[in-house]
């Protein structure tokens, strides 16, 4: 091959090197600020993790509240669990929960507030290996007393089912993702908050459902993906510079 046609080959193979280079960098500058983004988000969830309580908001703020502001802060609040359908989640396990391991099920509740609205509670784990809805209906008869109770609990915002997940099996009362929202009108629970409530305190005598301290631990693993697009960046340049040195008369 001539000089002149070897010329344009090698500034078209250059550009789409800088290109692929420019892409590279790029993703790993944004997982650089994706990393950053995920400490403050850490950061403010250990912070409402351990923050006292606070009395839950009126039903006039309910619209206003928002995931990125307001999940997983504490509150406390008083209310009735009533003689209503329950509607249990499965579980794998969990990554909040460290003493949920095994499969079985979260117990979802609508809990009356003094003023007549309605709360979904997640009232605690139920392990149960053959999801025996037998089992699930003794959990969650001993919790219902139709009497004020004080809860203690995180403020959580449902959960988007994905394409890939079973739907749920009405019959059974069996969901496979926290729509506290589909369960209220599948179940005749009537209004309820934009928001549920994972339960902290308090635990029934024989801890089923059972209820617990959530502790939060994101995956961090953005700065080493950073560095992967990195020293692929550098592996183009690398390899674009062998080829044009092998390139050259001898």
């Amino acid at each position: 091959m001539n000089e002149t046609a070897r010329k344009p080959r090698v500034a078209g193979f250059a550009l789409f090197t800088l290109f692929l280079t420019a892409v590279c960098v790029a993703l790993g500058l944004w997982q650089l600020q994706r990393r950053v983004a995920k400490h403050e988000l850490i950061a403010a969830l250990t912070e409402r993790l351990a923050t006292a309580p606070v009395p839950l908001p009126p039903p006039a703020q309910w619209n206003t509240l928002t995931p990125e502001r307001d999940e997983f802060r504490r509150v406390a609040f008083t209310a009735t669990y009533e003689s209503r359908l329950d509607a249990m989640v499965y579980s794998s396990g969990s990554a909040v929960r460290p003493d949920v391991s095994g499969p079985g099920t979260w117990a979802f509740l609508p809990a009356r507030l003094p003023g007549g609205d309605t709360v979904a509670v997640n009232a605690g784990f139920v392990p149960n290996t053959q999801q025996d809805r037998a089992l699930q209906d003794r959990a969650v008869a001993r919790l219902i007393t139709n009497k004020p109770a004080m809860l203690t609990g995180y403020i959580r915002f449902p959960e988007a089912a994905s394409v890939l997940m079973p739907d749920a099996e009405h019959d059974k009362r069996l969901w496979f993702t926290r729509d506290h929202v589909a369960m209220s009108q599948a179940l005749g629970w009537g209004a309820v908050a934009p928001f549920y409530i994972d339960l902290e305190q308090p635990v029934p005598e024989n801890s089923i459902p059972r209820p617990g301290p959530l502790d939060v631990h994101l995956k961090d693993d953005h700065l080493q993906y950073a560095i992967t697009w990195f020293m692929l960046a550098g592996a183009v340049l690398i390899a674009f510079g062998v080829w044009v040195r092998g390139r050259r008369p001898g």
